[in-house]
């Protein structure tokens, strides 16, 4: 398949456990020593584009005063004794391209990116996402991608509860060959790359070969 769709899954309690990471410090989901990873940064060859269309970590949440002195979890997250302040990782997840951050302050300075809470994963009745990647991120040929995960609750890395741990998400597509090149040439076009722009420009080309010679006089 020259086109298809990709998932990426990290959890901190894979592979490394997280739990001693330093907190306030990015990470790599795929290749940051932590958790499940790959053996080498991802990336696009000379005949691939990806689109990366959708990131996500594990979502945090405020406790108010009066929750429930001793509670151990606040809607799943890990909570412990604390009545008021947030319950879960504190995390944030960012777009990195070879070396450039997607996520910028104003002033163009690199931050830690989205948070949990706007993009959650997993996602649930109690948290459900406000933030869409719009537009979607492209990795050109020959380069370098990945997501950076920063959290700032130390004690929430060190459970193997789904909702508790830390967990991040990354989806895109993948475009390979001739897809590839279809890809570089809608970017060129200032269309939008997805599955059914490269299809519609592959039939827009079948259309043309197809057609007849003009009459002549």
């Amino acid at each position: 398949m020259s086109m298809r769709s990709q998932v990426y899954q990290w959890n901190s309690q894979a592979g490394t456990a997280a739990a001693n990471a330093q907190a306030g410090t990015s990470m790599s989901i795929f290749i940051g020593g932590f958790g499940n990873n790959i053996t080498k940064p991802a990336e696009t060859t000379a005949t691939q584009f990806v689109v990366i269309e959708d990131v996500a970590v594990s979502p945090s949440a405020f406790i108010y005063t009066g929750y429930g002195a001793g509670a151990d979890l606040y809607r799943g997250l890990t909570a412990g004794a604390i009545t008021t302040g947030v319950a879960g990782n504190r995390a944030y997840i960012q777009v990195r391209i070879n070396t450039t951050d997607y996520f910028l302050d104003p002033d163009n300075v690199g931050n830690d990116g989205i948070p949990g809470a706007a993009s959650p994963y997993p996602r649930s009745i109690n948290f459900q996402p406000c933030f869409n990647l719009y537009p979607d991120v492209y990795v050109l040929p020959g380069q370098v991608f990945d997501a950076l995960v920063t959290f700032y609750n130390q004690g929430a890395t060190g459970t193997t509860i789904l909702n508790s741990g830390l967990w991040a998400f990354m989806k895109y597509t993948l475009y390979d060959g001739p897809d590839a090149l279809i890809a570089n040439k809608l970017l060129e076009m200032g269309i939008s790359i997805n599955p059914g722009n490269v299809d519609w420009y592959k039939r827009t080309l079948i259309q043309s070969q197809s057609a007849g010679p003009m009459p002549t006089a």
